[in-house]
């Protein structure tokens, strides 16, 4: 997928784990790790932004396009 999340670079950046993040964002553990995973089809702006507020970022921060190869 040319889309990669990088939520789990950010929370290590800003210390945070997991469960706190789930905490602040009101969101569960398990569909945080379906997004930091990358297996997520689908974000809701709401959500991109509560993230980015809890972590003090920019949601290019996080989320990154990057070219498929041909094989």
């Amino acid at each position: 997928m040319p889309i990669i999340v990088n939520l789990d670079v950010m929370m290590a950046k800003r210390k945070m784990s997991l469960n706190e993040l789930s905490e602040k964002v009101g969101l569960t553990i398990s569909n945080l790790s379906i997004l930091k995973t990358g297996k997520a089809k689908a974000i809701r702006f709401s959500t991109l932004e509560t993230i980015c507020k809890v972590l003090k970022c920019q949601p290019a921060d996080i989320l990154e396009y990057a070219e498929e190869q041909e094989s």
